[in-house]
């Protein structure tokens, strides 16, 4: 399995190789923000960590565009 997700990332274009680990890199620390930090439920620590990945895939890819 893992040597599938690492065949994945290696044929993705350099580029959105930065878009995806910004995007988990992001959803990383505000999830343990959130859960840890600011004591918030399982459910809202998950949601703002699925919102501020999409944020940060957004900003990403509006970078490799420029």
């Amino acid at each position: 399995m893992k040597r599938n997700i690492t065949r994945s990332v290696a044929a993705m274009p350099k580029d959105w190789r930065y878009v995806l680990l910004h995007t988990v890199v992001a959803a990383a620390f505000i999830f343990l923000l959130q859960r840890y930090a600011l004591s918030a439920s399982l459910e809202s620590a998950l949601l703002w960590a699925v919102t501020f990945a999409g944020c940060a895939a957004g900003l990403a890819y509006s970078q490799i565009n420029r």
